[in-house]
């Protein structure tokens, strides 16, 4: 079972990860296809898609600009997962 999460993963596993993002400052976050696992957001990374955090992003906005970049990336891992890529 695959997971897309709204988080370059290890980075700000479980919710409010726009919102974290923003706080502490980061100049860029992006979304992260990993392989679901027993501890939460923790399985093997599959592939990320980055995205910048520009100034005065609200979560809005920001989570605006990783939704685009999840829709590219999960179809492409999905397709390489298939075909038995698991890098």
């Amino acid at each position: 079972m695959l997971n897309i999460h709204p988080s370059l993963l290890p980075k700000y596993p479980g919710l409010h990860t726009h919102r974290r993002a923003i706080e502490a400052g980061d100049t860029e976050a992006g979304c992260t296809v990993h392989e679901v696992t027993a501890e939460l957001d923790a399985g093997p990374i599959l592939g990320q898609a980055r995205v910048p955090v520009e100034p005065g992003d609200s979560e809005d906005t920001l989570a605006a600009r990783v939704l685009v970049a999840e829709h590219r990336l999960y179809p492409a891992v999905l397709r390489r997962f298939a075909e038995g890529d698991r890098r």
